[in-house]
């Protein structure tokens, strides 16, 4: 069953029937400096396997989204935050991030991480901090896939 939440003028949901996938595709595919060009078909698995929400406006339309890769036990990655341009200004960002840090699937995780170039100060107002250990970390980046 989905969780939903209204905050204000906006109703925040990770109900799969609701997301607008093409909506949501074209912010990422067309917009974000992280995924752009992502092909549908896999923004669209990703968004199937993560818990992927949506902000949307009291006419029904969608505002914002941001998507948690997580095993709703031990680790969560936030990504995928966006919000249309229409509807900056407005605190979506900040209710998709209270939406996240209240949802029942996220609590007591032992991690929850993110990456960003431009929203440390959204992020640093719900408890982000910069990445601890960052020594043991280590990655995979295969250039044909991953381009940034």
């Amino acid at each position: 069953m989905a969780h939903e939440v209204k905050d204000g003028d906006f109703t925040l949901s990770d109900g799969p029937a609701r997301f607008d996938l093409t909506r949501a595709h074209g912010w990422i595919a067309g917009e974000s400096y992280w995924a752009e060009g992502i092909p549908l078909q896999t923004f669209q698995q990703a968004c199937a396997n993560s818990l992927t929400v949506g902000c949307y406006s009291r006419d029904g339309e969608m505002a914002g989204m941001a998507r948690v890769v997580t095993d709703r036990a031990t680790f969560g990655w936030v990504c995928d935050v966006f919000v249309d341009e229409v509807y900056r200004g407005q605190g979506v960002g900040k209710r998709l991030m209270a939406y996240l840090r209240a949802h029942p699937d996220l609590q007591g995780l032992r991690r929850l991480h993110l990456a960003t170039a431009d929203a440390h100060g959204l992020y640093r107002q719900f408890g982000f901090t910069e990445l601890t250990g960052v020594d043991r970390w280590m990655e995979i980046r295969d250039p044909d896939v991953y381009r940034r």
